[in-house]
C-alpha cells in the first residue's frame, strides 16, 4: 500500500543555522507566563495555552500529538521579537497540529495567493509543462489584478500569518508584484516568497527586503550546469546566481537589520544532485540550503490511482487563492476541478468553512477520497 507524500515532513534534508531548542523553548514559555493564560477564555488564548501545555509536558514517548519546535521553526522563532511571539504560535501551532487532529477554525493556517500562474521555466518536475495549464488558449493563465489582491491581504491581516506568494507560476512576473510587496508591509509575521530569481533585479530586491518578507525561498536545483537547466529548463544558472548574488550584496549593504531567513531549496531527483555541493555554492549566499522530496510527476489527472485512503492534511493547513480569485484545496489539483468557488464575491474565510470545503474534508475523513478526482490519483496525505 502506497503510504503517501508526507507534505508535512518535505525536507529531505537542510543545512541551516539552528537556534538553540532549549533556549527557545525557556524564551517562549517566559513569554507566555505573564498573560494568564489560564483565566481567559477567548480561542487564541485556548491555543496558546495548549502551546505552554505541550512544551511544559514530560516526554513520555506515547503518540499523542504535541507541538514540537522543528528546526527550522526555531530559527524562524529566533529572530522574532518576544512580543511578536504569542502571534506566530497562534499560527503555528495550528499549522501543524490542525492537520493532525483534524481541526478547523474561521481561517486556515496558511493562504497561498498566486500573485501569477504564468511561469517562464518548463521545469521536468512542474506541472506547468502541462499545456492544458500553460497554454493561454485555455484560461488558465494570468496574473492577479491589484484591487484584488488588497481586498484579499484586508481579509487576512490579523487574522492569518502565513502568507506564501507563490503557487502555480513565478511570482515575480506579476505586473503589480512591487505594489502588492509594498502593500504587504508589516502585515504577517510568516511571509514567505518562492521564486526562481530569473527577475530578481536591483529593484525588486529592494522591493522584497522592503517588504520585510520573512522567508524567500530560491528554487535551484544544481550547482552547476548542464544540471542546473536540465532540470529547470529555460533557466540559466548564470544569470540566476548573479542576481542571488547582488541580492545578498544589496541585503548586507542596505538592510544590515533584515530579519529575513533566505534559502536555496532544490528538488531531488537526480543522483547527480549532490547537497554537499549545493552547500559549497549556494551557502555564502543564503542563510540555508536544502532538498525536499520529489513526487514522481505525471499528469494530475491522469496518473494511476494511488489507493491512499488517509485523508490529505492540506486541507485542514492552507488555501490557495488563484490569480482569478477563485480557492483551490491544492495545487495538485491545478486545474481546479475541487474548487469551491472564490473570492472575488465573498471571502477567504467564508470558503474555507463553507459547503463545498466541508464536504471534501468529509469525504477524506470517510476514507472517500478514492472517488474523488484527482484526489485518488495524488499522493499527499
Amino acid at each position: 500500500m502506497n503510504k503517501g507524500y508526507d507534505k508535512a515532513n518535505s525536507f529531505v534534508d537542510i543545512r541551516k543555522r539552528i537556534a538553540d531548542p532549549a533556549l527557545i523553548r525557556d524564551r517562549i514559555l517566559n513569554v507566555l507566563k505573564p498573560l494568564d493564560l489560564e483565566s481567559k477564555s477567548d480561542h487564541r488564548s485556548a491555543i496558546l495555552r495548549r502551546v505552554q501545555n505541550d512544551l511544559s509536558a514530560e516526554v513520555t514517548g506515547d503518540d499523542t500529538p504535541r507541538f514540537q519546535l522543528k528546526n527550522h521553526v526555531l530559527e524562524e522563532i529566533h529572530r522574532l521579537d518576544d512580543a511578536d511571539l504569542p502571534r506566530y504560535l497562534f499560527y503555528r501551532y495550528r499549522y501543524d497540529l490542525f492537520p493532525v487532529l483534524h481541526e478547523l477554525d474561521a481561517y486556515p493556517p496558511c493562504v497561498q495567493i498566486e500573485p501569477s500562474s504564468i511561469c517562464n521555466y518548463r521545469c521536468v518536475f512542474c506541472y506547468q509543462t502541462d499545456k492544458a495549464l500553460s497554454d493561454k488558449r485555455n484560461g488558465h493563465m494570468g496574473t492577479m489584478p491589484l484591487d484584488l489582491f488588497r481586498k484579499i491581504v484586508d481579509e487576512l491581516e490579523g487574522e492569518v500569518e502565513a502568507v506564501t506568494m507563490a503557487s502555480r507560476g513565478e511570482p515575480l512576473i506579476a505586473r503589480d508584484m512591487h505594489e502588492m510587496l509594498a502593500y504587504l508591509r508589516g502585515k504577517f509575521l510568516g511571509l514567505k516568497i518562492n521564486t526562481n530569481a530569473w527577475f530578481l533585479d536591483e529593484k525588486m530586491a529592494h522591493s522584497i527586503l522592503q517588504a520585510g518578507v520573512n522567508t524567500l525561498v530560491f528554487s535551484a536545483d544544481a550547482a552547476q550546469e548542464p544540471l542546473y537547466s536540465q532540470l529547470r529548463v529555460n533557466g540559466k544558472l548564470d544569470r540566476v546566481l548573479k542576481n542571488i548574488e547582488q541580492f545578498q550584496r544589496i541585503r548586507e549593504r542596505d538592510y544590515p537589520g533584515s530579519r529575513m531567513i533566505t534559502r536555496v531549496s532544490g528538488v531531488s531527483i537526480d543522483e547527480k544532485q549532490n547537497l554537499d555541493e549545493m552547500e559549497s555554492f549556494w551557502g555564502g549566499l543564503v542563510d540555508q540550503v536544502a532538498f525536499v522530496n520529489y513526487i514522481p510527476w505525471v499528469n494530475s489527472y491522469e496518473a494511476p490511482l494511488t489507493g491512499i485512503e488517509s485523508p490529505c492534511s492540506d486541507l485542514w493547513r492552507r488555501m490557495f487563492v488563484w490569480c482569478d480569485g477563485r480557492v483551490n484545496p491544492c495545487d495538485v489539483d491545478y486545474l481546479s476541478t475541487l474548487s469551491p468557488g472564490g473570492v472575488t464575491d465573498s471571502s477567504v474565510s467564508a470558503a474555507w468553512t463553507g459547503e463545498g470545503y466541508q464536504d471534501l474534508r468529509k469525504k477524506h475523513l470517510a476514507e472517500s477520497r478514492g472517488e474523488i478526482e484527482p484526489c485518488r490519483r495524488c499522493s499527499m496525505v
